[in-house]
């Protein structure tokens, strides 16, 4: 890993703008994927997508890196009371609770929640104990919060005080946390395992844990509409949304280093507002505006956490 980001180094030197590309790239697959689990939402069930997109990616991804996989499975093994809580959060619960969300609020609001994240995961470095917080950084966390709170509240802090908070507002949020607990703890994995294989171990787990939960949502009489969209939905979301677009942003990090490749996740909510304004005919709102500006100074200030090197954005 390190190895490579001094030759990506020398290749930046070489005013190649192929990293950058593979990060907007990403950054645009993954705004993609909020758009698409609101506008299927009426015929694929929130857990049944999780469910089938990571079923899907874990057999591409086995294919892909099964003699990796094999040599690196003694390591792995070894560290399952890591990779398990990994697994959990940042593939089992960020996109199954998105999608959950999604039902409810607009592709709009998830995206722009979504950019608080790097100040949360300031925030948990912070109480963990991984980082004291400076003045600086508290301010941007609680500038990040006041824009979550526009932007949740609809810009009518009365919602708030009358317990009116959209409930798939809630949803995202409660994802965008887990994922920023995945990142943190992140920086306990094994050390040494190809980024790939790491991933493919993560999604196994993540598919182990939503299994129960699709079985609950099958059973509650909710189906996945097999046809041409729905199909054509599965294969975005697991092979471009996951396995494509975790490549070009591992590849993109790897080259160009972890500060410069962590702006590129600021394009997440611009190419989302796009998509849905085109797509789903969603409007956005100055509440929105006023969120995003509050969100993205807050995370200015607060800065990109180390611990997000090797992490893939939020998806």
């Amino acid at each position: 890993m390190h190895h490579g980001s001094r030759e990506g180094r020398h290749g930046l030197r070489r005013s190649s703008a192929a990293p950058y590309l593979l990060l907007s790239g990403a950054a645009l697959l993954w705004a993609g994927n909020f758009v698409l689990g609101r506008a299927m939402n009426a015929r694929i069930p929130p857990v049944g997508l999780a469910f089938w997109r990571w079923t899907l990616a874990l057999l591409v991804l086995t294919i892909l890196t099964r003699r990796r996989l094999a040599a690196a499975w003694p390591v792995l093994a070894r560290s399952w009371k890591v990779l398990v809580p990994l697994g959990i959060l940042g593939v089992g619960n960020f996109n199954t609770l998105v999608y959950v969300g999604l039902r409810e609020t607009s592709a709009t609001n998830a995206l722009l929640l979504n950019s608080a994240c790097p100040a949360f995961i300031v925030a948990i470095s912070s109480a963990a104990g991984l980082g004291r917080a400076t003045g600086r950084q508290l301010l941007g966390i609680a500038t990040s919060l006041a824009g979550v709170t526009v932007i949740l509240t609809r810009g009518d802090p009365g919602m708030a005080l009358s317990l009116g908070v959209n409930r798939g507002d809630v949803w995202v949020l409660v994802a965008v946390l887990s994922w920023a607990f995945y990142t943190v703890f992140l920086a306990k994995r094994p050390s040494g395992v190809d980024p790939m294989v790491l991933l493919t171990a993560l999604v196994a787990v993540g598919v182990l844990w939503i299994a129960p939960f699709y079985a609950w949502e099958v059973a509650s009489g909710a189906r996945v509409r097999l046809d041409a969209a729905t199909a054509a939905t599965l294969l975005y979301v697991a092979l471009g949304a996951s396995v494509v677009a975790y490549a070009f942003w591992n590849r993109g990090v790897i080259e160009v280093g972890a500060n410069r490749a962590g702006v590129f996740l600021h394009l997440m909510p611009a190419f989302g507002t796009v998509l849905a304004v085109l797509v789903l005919g969603e409007s956005f709102h100055p509440f929105q505006a006023a969120g995003i500006a509050l969100i993205l100074a807050g995370v200015s200030l607060a800065g990109s956490p180390a611990s997000s090197r090797t992490a893939p954005g939020p998806s």
